[in-house]
C-alpha cells in the first residue's frame, strides 16, 4: 500500500531534512547563547533554557512534534520534494535528550554565576547541533545502540 501523502513519513520514522534543519536552527540559537553571554548572562540563561524546552519536548515528543519539528513540517517540507531517505525516531529523541541535559547544565552553570561552565555545555551542544547540521553526523543517534542495549523493554517502542 503507498503512502496517501508523500511527504509524510510512516510511523516511526522521519525525514532526514527535518531533524537537520531542526540542527540548523539549533546551531544558530546556542551559538548566539555563547554571543550574547559575553554582554549577558541573564539573557543568556534565558535563551539557553529556551532551548532546553525545545530539546525537552523533542526528547518527549519525537523531532516532528517539537516546535522545529513543526516549522519544518508546516513551511518547508509543503515546499520541497517528498523525501527520499528516512531515519527512526527512538535514536533522535534520546539526542533530544542528550540536547536537554547539556542545556540544563548550562542553564545550571550560568544561573551559578560561572560563565566558564555555562558556556563549555553550551559548547558541547552548540559542537553536537552543529555537526549534525552541516555534516548528518548526529552523535546523540551514534550513542544510542550502546544505551539501548541496557535498557528494559518499554510499552513505548519509541523511547
Amino acid at each position: 500500500m503507498s503512502n496517501p501523502n508523500p511527504n509524510k513519513p510512516p510511523a516511526g520514522q522521519v525525514d532526514v531534512r527535518g531533524p537537520r534543519f531542526a540542527a540548523w536552527i539549533t546551531t544558530g540559537v546556542l551559538a548566539l547563547v555563547l554571543i550574547i553571554a559575553t554582554v549577558s548572562v541573564p539573557a543568556a540563561t534565558v535563551l539557553l533554557a529556551a532551548q532546553a524546552v525545545v530539546f525537552g519536548l523533542g526528547a518527549a515528543y519525537g523531532p516532528g512534534r517539537s516546535p522545529y519539528g513543526r516549522v519544518f513540517r508546516a513551511v518547508v517540507a509543503p515546499r520541497i520534494s517528498p523525501p527520499s531517505e528516512l531515519e527512526p525516531v527512538a535514536p533522535l529523541r534520546f539526542a533530544q535528550l542528550v540536547g536537554l541535559a547539556f542545556a540544563v547544565l548550562g542553564v545550571l552553570g550560568f544561573a551559578a554565576g560561572s560563565l566558564i561552565a555555562g558556556a563549555i555545555f553550551t559548547g558541547f551542544a552548540l559542537f553536537a547541533a552543529f555537526l549534525n547540521a552541516a555534516f548528518g553526523i548526529c552523535l546523540g543517534c551514534k550513542i544510542y545502540p550502546l544505551v539501548a542495549r541496557f535498557r528494559t523493554p518499554t510499552s513505548d517502542p519509541s523511547l
